[in-house]
């Protein structure tokens, strides 16, 4: 059984934050690079340090959620989310928006609600943000994906941005736990939609096929949806659950959204692996963390 003590749950969650920050900040220096797979291998990464984005950013502000209260607290992180809000970090424009309305003294349900004519965003945002979720209540991966959701409605009430949320923090959990059909797992945990219907389709086939073969058929956050994302990121967590670097690498030839996609999986694997097989020295070129958030004193010394 897993160790639920509270302390071992924040070290998890550290984890998961440090995988998904490394795979946020890797992947960010290919963003862009080319619309085929493998255009990265053209571009090298350049010296460090490595900057992530607002994908750590906000990921930050739900551990230090998790740290705080045990769980999601809205109101809280909806006011961390707007006041730590570095535009340069990559923040879409109509997040921007929303968030400094936030700031400004704005109703965040009100206002994550009237996005998009009333639909709420279906932005992959809510979902990149919470492997330390799911890390946290690997024990519990129902209350993983309840928590998930919590967290993503700040900002993304769409409901196939709330299924993406959920699937990767319980695809977090089961990754912790060490469960063989994730896939399957995850999509026992989804409502009818679109998410799940990419999550079963990854799941039909395989990880027998090639990663341009799986992004053509699953998506590869180009469209920086949940829908086209989700789905491609667990396929590449399935198929390199043991090795950090060849599920990057993977990330990296599909190209796409390279920074969300290499956080989510950077996140899920690194929980699972508690980020031993993370090269030092990507860790040591990615950009420090902030010094607002502390890593707890059982978890390895990383930041």
């Amino acid at each position: 059984m897993l160790d639920a003590s509270r302390e071992i749950r924040s070290a998890r969650a550290w984890h998961a934050l440090i995988g998904l920050s490394i795979g946020d900040a890797y992947g960010s220096l290919y963003f862009g690079s080319g619309s085929q797979p493998g255009d990265y291998q053209n571009h090298p990464a350049p010296p460090p340090p490595w900057p992530w984005t607002d994908d750590t950013e906000m990921a930050c502000s739900v551990v230090a959620s998790l740290f705080a209260y045990d769980g999601i607290d809205q109101d809280a992180l909806a006011i961390d989310f707007a006041e730590r809000c570095e535009p340069f970090r990559g923040y879409g424009p109509g997040a921007v928006q929303l968030l400094h309305r936030i700031r400004d003294g704005g109703n965040w349900r009100k206002l994550a609600a009237a996005a998009y004519g009333g639909q709420g965003s279906c932005g992959n945002g809510a979902a990149v943000r919470v492997p330390p979720i799911g890390a946290y209540f690997a024990d519990m991966p129902a209350r993983a994906a309840a928590e998930a959701a919590r967290s993503a409605v700040v900002t993304h009430t769409h409901p196939e941005a709330v299924a993406g949320a959920i699937a990767v923090a319980v695809a977090t959990a089961h990754a912790v736990r060490g469960t063989q059909d994730l896939l399957g797992a995850v999509a026992a945990a989804l409502p009818p939609g679109e998410v799940r219907a990419g999550v079963l389709r990854a799941h039909r086939l395989g990880t027998g096929v090639s990663v341009s073969e799986a992004a053509a058929a699953l998506g590869n956050g180009s469209r920086f949806t949940c829908q086209d994302t989700v789905p491609f990121c667990l396929w590449v967590a399935t198929r390199h659950a043991d090795d950090f670097v060849a599920a990057l690498d993977a990330c990296m030839r599909a190209g796409g959204d390279t920074d969300t996609t290499g956080a989510v999986v950077g996140g899920i694997v690194g929980a699972a692996l508690e980020a031993h097989d993370v090269p030092p020295e990507w860790l040591e070129a990615r950009e420090p963390l902030p010094t607002w958030l502390a890593p707890p004193t059982t978890a390895v010394a990383q930041a």
